[in-house]
């Protein structure tokens, strides 16, 4: 067996940021950017009021000061002409500031009769004005730390773009295995469970920026799985579910290195998911994955998005981890690492009594995985440690 950290560096080295495409920047969210972005614009593009007024020369503002109101300038319908000595312009939020102008009064600040205001005695500091490119000018590089959130297509929309040059969103193939399963709908025979790691693992991966694609369920046959390994052909990435430990029954290596699999390792020292195997098969990066319901999404967690990732464009990096206190206490943890589930109360993890590989529903209830190193010694509530919160 080799260490999760070893494990995810052979599983990094199979994955690579695939071409990128152009798309629409409604349909960026959450892609990555190919090559940083310049502004085609300068926002703002002139100088603007930041608050409701008027705009008067800056140098002539003085309390009790009298101006005589020529015009208006609003948001889209800017004040033509110039102001001269002893004139104003009334002025709203966002509209150019005419000509012969630099700063804007506040309306609370100012009393108007007709087309004459006269400034109050206390005049603010401020000149309420956003200067030209405040926000960004012309040429200025944008390139986020990450996928494309709602905020960043925000700003490209300013900065003039309609589209964008992103990574191509990867395909990931998944492959239930195992004659057991039957299809959710379905009604299981004596001996069967219903399929449910592949839906998980598909949304999963649609939700970190991929395309899951779900094949058939192979059967426990030698043609069945290959099959599904034909299937799977021109996917970015493949992903089994089962069939990867040593049992009679288990045909998923069998198959895979028959049709040419390159295997990267097989055995991680890790709780749950210690019948992971990775390597590369038609050319493509393939994760086997535990068939226990919790063994299989865990691993998802710690090994298929951080390769997702990077086939999105992002740097090779492990799951985001936090670092809480513990809200129960633990005995000592065994050789292995181990993903225990918890729930996240008052800013403390408190780990589920059940740790068993197939109780889905305590998954379900856990907000996090408390990472207990190998041979960590017992810890007390109160504690330090790490999590992965999902």
């Amino acid at each position: 067996m080799i260490s999760v950290a070893e494990a995810l560096d052979h599983v990094f080295s199979l994955v690579a940021p695939l071409p990128s495409e152009t798309v629409a920047l409604r349909d960026a969210l959450g892609r990555v950017l190919a090559a940083t972005l310049n502004a085609r614009l300068t926002q703002p593009p002139f100088p603007s009021a930041a608050m409701d007024g008027f705009a008067i020369a800056g140098d002539t503002a003085a309390p009790g000061a009298t101006y005589r109101v020529v015009g208006e300038s609003a948001a889209g319908h800017g004040f033509g002409g110039t102001v001269g000595a002893g004139d104003c312009v009334r002025i709203f939020t966002g509209a150019p500031l005419p000509d012969g102008t630099d700063r804007v009064i506040i309306q609370e600040d100012v009393a108007r009769d007709g087309d004459r205001i006269t400034l109050g005695d206390r005049l603010d500091t401020g000149h309420h004005v956003r200067a030209a490119g405040q926000d960004f000018r012309q040429g200025d590089a944008f390139q986020p730390r990450g996928a494309l959130r709602p905020v960043d297509l925000a700003l490209i929309a300013a900065m003039g773009h309609g589209q964008v040059t992103v990574t191509r969103r990867p395909e990931v193939a998944i492959i239930a295995t195992g004659d057991e399963l039957v299809a959710p709908g379905e009604t299981p025979g004596p001996d069967q469970i219903v399929a449910s790691n592949n839906l998980g693992l598909a949304a999963m991966i649609d939700r970190a920026g991929g395309r899951a694609r779900l094949l058939p369920i192979a059967r426990d046959t030698t043609a069945s799985l290959d099959t599904a390994f034909e299937l799977a052909r021109g996917a970015d990435m493949v992903v089994t579910i089962g069939g990867a430990s040593v049992g009679d029954h288990d045909l998923v290596a069998q198959v895979a290195e028959g049709r040419g699999l390159e295997r990267s390792f097989y055995k991680v020292a890790m709780r749950p998911g210690k019948p992971l195997m990775a390597g590369r098969l038609d050319g493509a990066p393939m994760l086997g994955l535990p068939g226990n319901p919790v063994s299989a999404l865990v691993c998802g967690q710690v090994f298929v998005l951080p390769a997702l990732r990077v086939l999105m464009g992002l740097p090779a990096a492990p799951a985001p981890r936090q670092t809480v206190p513990l809200g129960t206490d633990l005995p000592a943890n065994g050789p292995r690492e181990h993903y225990m589930r918890a729930s996240l109360q008052d800013g403390r993890a408190h780990v589920a009594d059940r740790q068993d590989s197939a109780l889905l529903s305590v998954l379900a209830g856990a907000d996090a995985l408390v990472i207990r190193p190998p041979d960590d010694p017992p810890r007390g509530a109160g504690d330090t440690v790490e999590i992965i919160a999902l």
